[in-house]
């Protein structure tokens, strides 16, 4: 009995590590965005993502507004690298299962009434927690 008790509770404490490092893992990506987007870090941002990710965007002209990674990143690269640019980005919350997770963000932009949620699809790849896909609506 003792034996099955201790056995169960290592498999406990090993199993909470392991989903605690994929949840901090799994910040940890939402945060390099959201970091390459506030400080104009293209790098950082592709970094984020899988390399093919598309990002489902809001745009007063369209209905749907896709923007490959590579491109959405670029928009980045004409700013002064390493410089606050206004964007204040703070996560609201992480739903994992397995390898796949859901995140939700939220987008200020400093000294405008401008809000952002974006929703983040994200997916385990060869150990790695990558964006697989973005949307993003403008709430003001």
């Amino acid at each position: 009995m003792k034996t099955y008790f201790f056995t169960v509770l290592f498999l406990l404490v090993n199993f909470y590590t392991i989903a605690q490092s994929d949840h901090d893992q799994i910040r940890a990506t939402i945060h390099q965005y959201l970091e390459g987007t506030s400080y104009n870090k293209p790098e950082v941002i592709k970094m984020a993502f899988y390399e093919e990710a598309n990002l489902f965007l809001t745009h007063k002209d369209k209905k749907l507004w896709i923007v490959p990674v590579q491109e959405y990143a670029s928009w980045f690269e004409k700013k002064k690298r390493g410089t606050f640019n206004g964007r204040i980005g703070n996560i609201l919350s992480i739903d994992q299962e397995n390898d796949i997770a859901t995140a939700k963000a939220e987008i200020l932009a400093k000294g405008k009434s401008i809000r952002y949620i974006d929703m983040f699809l994200l997916k385990k790849i060869e150990g790695k927690w990558k964006i697989i896909s973005k949307a993003a609506s403008r709430t003001k």
